[in-house]
């Protein structure tokens, strides 16, 4: 309602309780008014009223929703269902045009206006972050791998000889995929055991640049987060690499936004040396469905040379999640739960620590792994090949999710390539070990839960490898809790096989 409807309701109700409404309508204005104004996050979350009727603005600026619309063409934004309408917000056009997924649609105001403010509230997020001198980002409908390899195909038009990518091994398929997709040749670089950390091997990179020539290598492909014992590359020292030999620098943050030392690293990097692209999912760092993900980098114009190279209109889902979600917690809001996982993450390290030493295990030293943990699990592996797998299967089969065993030995092939010690990082590590990570939105009764039921299937696997040992673990695990889920679990022990054997993929 606008002004003049305000004044004609004053002719059917008291003016006094209109002026009032109106008021009320002006503070929901004066939000999205500084909104537009700043293209900032608000410090403080937005209640839903306000965050749906700005979207309700936004959608009647798109043609599909004007009163007296007569579509003729072949992309109208026809909708048969008014379930899947209201799940869109009645956003139908999606976002961009046929040459750039960050253009402005003409049939496609509001649409076009969700997708700049979007934008620019991930870009001041990502400063919030850590990285204060990123330049410039967009939100693409596609999770992490496939962004990786638009920007890999961006490159290629800058760099037409390059057929090589650099990449310090890690031990997930969809970054490997997406160097093979694009059609370049991945040299793996294996990483070097200090202590227990997996870390760059600094001095095979330059040995590889020089091997193979600058002119031949598209980019180096570095990663921040990642799965304990191995940490970040070296970013600030690969960034120094690639800034003398004149080779791009794509950096795979898919988890790292929530972790400011991963941001930490991005910033530095930039500052010493180079990094063109760094890329973090949508999903991991800002708790929304997974399918979109963030390309970010210091130079405005190479990032908008990676918006243009997607090809065709793109899909607003990811967009209006990330904007819903951001408007709802406001800075304050995502502070506090970055705040809240460092504090879980410590907890989370404590508690392990405890239950390894029970069990004459150990917690692996990864002081710099700012997300991921790993606990030995030497014993295991000392009563029979299967054991450590069996643990696998049986935190599963009771609800535990995001745990992930890795045995020695396993050999995999991906797109061709045998990676020896699949899941490890490196062809031979010291002994098998249990991942668990403190992401963001982990609770204090999550780790707790967690402990409890890894005690009881590391009694459970103990009793089945070694009958005559009386092993006892720390956690006062009550014979009462989760019986259902016990009972459950029992029952497809027998039957289920290792679910974590393809879960890096």
């Amino acid at each position: 309602m606008n002004r003049e409807s305000f004044a004609a309701g004053e002719r059917l109700v008291s003016p006094a309780y209109v002026r009032q409404g109106c008021e009320a309508r002006r503070s929901h204005e004066h939000l999205i008014r500084l909104l537009l104004e700043k293209g900032k996050c608000p410090e403080d979350g937005w209640d839903e009223s306000t965050l749906e009727l700005f979207l309700h603005e936004l959608a009647i600026m798109d043609s599909n929703n004007f009163l007296g619309n007569c579509g003729v063409g072949e992309r109208e934004g026809r909708v048969a269902s008014s379930l899947v309408a209201r799940r869109h917000y009645r956003f139908i056009h999606g976002i961009g045009r046929s040459g750039d997924i960050s253009a402005v649609q003409p049939k496609a105001a509001g649409s076009s206006l969700l997708n700049k403010i979007t934008n620019s509230l991930v870009l001041d997020i990502i400063k919030l972050a850590g990285v204060h001198t990123v330049a410039s980002c967009f939100v693409v409908p596609m999770a992490t791998g496939m962004s990786l390899t638009l920007c890999f195909l961006t490159l290629r038009h800058k760099r037409p000889k390059a057929k090589y990518i650099i990449w310090p091994r890690i031990d997930q398929k969809s970054c490997f995929k997406s160097m093979i997709t694009a059609g370049f040749e991945p040299v793996v670089i294996e990483n070097a055991l200090e202590g227990d950390e997996l870390r760059t091997d600094l001095q095979a990179v330059e040995a590889k640049v020089q091997e193979l020539g600058p002119d031949n290598v598209l980019c180096v492909h570095s990663t921040t987060s990642c799965f304990a014992p191995r940490v970040p590359d070296r970013l600030e020292e690969l960034a120094v690499i690639c800034a003398n030999y004149g080779i791009p620098h794509v950096v795979n943050n898919a988890y790292g936004v929530q972790s400011s030392k991963c941001m930490h690293l991005i910033q530095q990097g930039a500052r010493v040396g180079r990094i063109d692209a760094f890329v973090q999912s949508l999903d991991k760092n800002f708790m929304v469905p997974v399918g979109g993900a963030i390309i970010a980098g210091f130079n405005d114009a190479f990032i908008q040379e990676i918006s243009k190279m997607y090809p065709g209109r793109a899909s607003a889902s990811p967009s209006l999640d990330i904007l819903i979600t951001l408007l709802s917690l406001g800075s304050n809001g995502y502070k506090k739960l970055l705040k809240e996982r460092k504090e879980m993450f410590s907890y989370l390290s404590n508690q392990l620590k405890k239950l390894s030493e029970a069990y004459n295990e150990r917690l692996l030293h990864t002081p710099h792994n700012p997300i991921s943990l790993a606990v030995t699990l030497k014993t295991l592996d000392e009563y029979h090949d299967k054991a450590v797998t069996q643990l696998g299967s049986m935190l599963f089969t009771r609800q535990v999710s995001g745990a992930r065993v890795v045995p020695l030995g396993s050999v995999h092939t991906v797109s061709g390539y045998t990676f020896r010690g699949f899941m490890s990082h490196t062809n031979n590590y010291p002994c098998a070990y249990l991942n668990a990570a403190s992401a963001i939105g982990m609770k204090m009764q999550d780790v707790d839960l967690f402990i409890k039921r890894l005690d009881k299937c590391l009694k459970t696997v103990r009793k089945e490898q070694n009958k005559d040992s009386d092993v006892s673990g720390v956690g006062n695990y009550d014979k009462t809790e989760d019986v259902d889920i016990e009972e459950m679990a029992l029952k497809l022990d027998n039957v289920l096989l290792d679910p974590y054997k393809d879960a890096s993929s």
